[in-house]
Formats: structure tokens, C-alpha cells, sequence
């Protein structure tokens, strides 16, 4: 009986993957190296803001129709998530930065841009600007990483690394086999982050479709486990002088709950402490916004204080 449940959401969720790919992106595709990448532009002004995901999170989403009130606006999925196309290079910060700019070229998206990075897409912000500074002129980084702690990560936070890792990797098959979109369609993930519910419908169906596939969960076992190699590329770009970037701070790692008690939050909120003063460091002209009401997922819990955080780069 479960075996042919299990042939079923297989069946089901192949089904539907073919039923969403018949179906536009809402942007462009284009060819970078053989690997076809997605952008989605909305808005109009200069300058344009460029925005790089968290790790294995696609939640620009959910901020591009705000943001576009304010200028042009860029949200890009890295290979392997959302309409982009799997790239065996490795996933590191380094890979990332240059697909992006290749990407930004062969789409005539021009400079001057301000770059938002969410979490791990602080990383691949701060790379860029490093490598391109003629065409950035402003970052946002939200509750951002800093290579110098993550590096020297404690042990019970290693562990925590790796057992996210595993669930990752894990998630391949669940994927796979239509576990995950089975989740979906029970409403799992909105009753696990309730805030998706403030969202349009299009906005989540567009961040949903791509949890639901086994690219995706690769994707995110991948970055994480690069995530040391990504942290040793990124040491090169820990100064900008008097370039403009607001740090936004969640008020912990996570929202104290239940689960959250079988984790070393503590921990956790200690050593993004650190990061944080790190960070402020980048620059001569570095502010610091606190989410008071936010987890690390900013993006989802106040996205509106990152729009204000863009406003004040303008």
C-alpha cells in the first residue's frame, strides 16, 4: 500500500512538473556557458537593484513588486533554482559572482546597481562589488554572513551544518517522489511559516514551484557544503572604503518555539553577534538596521524594512 502511494505522488508530481513547464517563466532565459539562467525584471528608474537569494531560498519573489515601486529591479534565480537550469561547476560564491555578471551582460541590464543579499547572498553581493566596483554603487546585506566567524564556527554548530545538510540532501528524494509538493498541497509550509500568507498567490506559487523540485534541494546541499570554500573567496572582499551599505539584524537566528529548544540557538545567536560586528566594519558608511520582529528570515517576516533599506542607499 505505501509502495503505491509513493508510485502515485511520483506520478502525480512528474506530472506536474510538466504541466508547470509548459507554462512562461515570468522573465528571460539565457544562455551562460550552456547552463540557461533566469532573470525577471519589473520596475523602471536607475539605478537598478540587483537581488541574490539566501541559500536555497528565491524569496525575491515575494519583495520585487515593492521594490519595483521604486526603481528597476533584477531578481535572478542561481543555477538550479527556480526556472534556471542545474550548473555542475561548483557552487561556490566565486561561480556564482561570474555566472552573475555574464548573466546581467548578455541581458543588457546596465549599471549602476545597488546589490541586496540576502544571508548567504551576502557573500556573492560583497564578491561582486569586490570584482566589479565601477558598477555598484550601494549594498544591502540581510542578517549577512562574515567568512571570519563562519570559518572558526564552533562544533556544535558544525553539527547543526551538517544535519541540515543531510535534511537537504534527503529532500532530493522526498522531491522526487512528490513527497515534498504533497506537503505543499496540504499546506504544510504555511503552517510551518504563517507569514507566507501576507504574500500574493503568484508570489508563493512562483517560491513554491521550485521547493517542490529535486533540483532545488540539491542545489541547496551543494552551496552548504561549499559554504567554507565560498567563505575563503569572499575574505578578499572585506573592505570598501566609503561605498554605502545598510546591514540589516534580525532579533535571532531563529523565533523561539518549541523545535527551536532542540538547537544551539544560543549559539547560533552568538556567533551572528559577531558577524554582525564584523560586518559593520566593511565600510566607513555602514548602517544598521534591526528587524526586532524577525527571524533570520527577514524577507519574510519584515520585507519591508529591506525596502526601507534600499531607499536609504538611493
Amino acid at each position: 500500500m505505501q509502495l503505491l502511494l509513493l508510485i502515485f505522488t511520483a506520478i502525480y508530481h512528474a506530472f506536474s512538473c510538466w504541466l508547470e513547464n509548459t507554462k512562461p517563466a515570468p522573465g528571460q532565459l539565457f544562455d551562460i556557458d550552456g547552463c540557461k539562467l533566469h532573470i525577471y525584471t519589473k520596475g523602471e528608474g536607475n539605478p537598478t537593484i540587483i537581488l541574490d537569494h539566501s541559500l536555497g531560498g528565491i524569496e525575491g519573489y515575494f519583495l520585487i513588486d515593492e521594490l519595483a515601486k521604486i526603481t528597476r529591479v533584477c531578481v535572478y534565480d542561481r543555477a538550479g533554482f527556480g526556472w534556471s537550469d542545474m550548473n555542475w561547476r561548483p557552487r561556490t560564491s566565486k561561480n556564482i559572482v561570474e555566472e552573475l555578471d555574464a548573466l546581467l551582460t548578455k541581458a543588457d541590464i546596465k549599471p549602476p546597481y545597488i546589490l541586496v543579499g540576502n544571508s548567504f547572498g551576502s557573500y556573492n553581493v560583497r564578491l561582486y562589488a569586490k570584482h566589479f566596483p565601477e558598477k555598484v554603487i550601494g549594498m544591502v546585506l540581510t542578517d549577512g554572513l562574515h567568512e571570519s566567524r563562519m570559518l572558526k564556527m564552533q562544533f556544535d554548530l558544525k553539527v547543526l551544518k551538517y544535519f541540515f545538510a543531510s535534511g537537504f540532501i534527503m529532500s532530493v528524494l522526498g522531491a522526487t517522489l512528490g513527497i515534498v509538493r504533497l506537503c505543499n498541497l496540504c499546506g504544510i509550509f504555511r503552517l510551518l511559516k504563517p507569514e507566507l500568507g501576507k504574500f500574493q498567490r503568484q508570489a508563493r506559487e512562483h517560491v513554491l514551484r521550485s521547493f517542490c523540485r529535486s533540483k532545488h534541494w540539491l542545489t541547496m546541499a551543494r552551496e552548504i557544503l561549499n559554504l567554507d570554500t565560498s567563505s575563503k573567496q569572499v575574505s578578499i572582499a572585506n573592505y570598501f572604503n566609503e561605498l554605502p551599505i545598510v546591514s540589516i539584524k534580525a532579533n535571532s537566528f531563529f523565533k523561539p518555539s518549541l523545535w527551536t529548544t532542540f538547537i544551539p540557538l544560543t549559539s547560533a545567536n552568538k556567533l551572528r553577534d559577531s558577524m554582525h560586528e564584523e560586518i559593520m566594519k566593511l565600510s566607513t558608511n555602514c548602517t544598521q538596521i534591526h528587524a526586532n520582529n524577525s527571524g533570520h528570515f527577514i524577507w519574510i517576516d519584515e520585507p519591508e524594512i529591506i525596502v526601507r533599506a534600499v531607499k536609504i542607499i538611493i
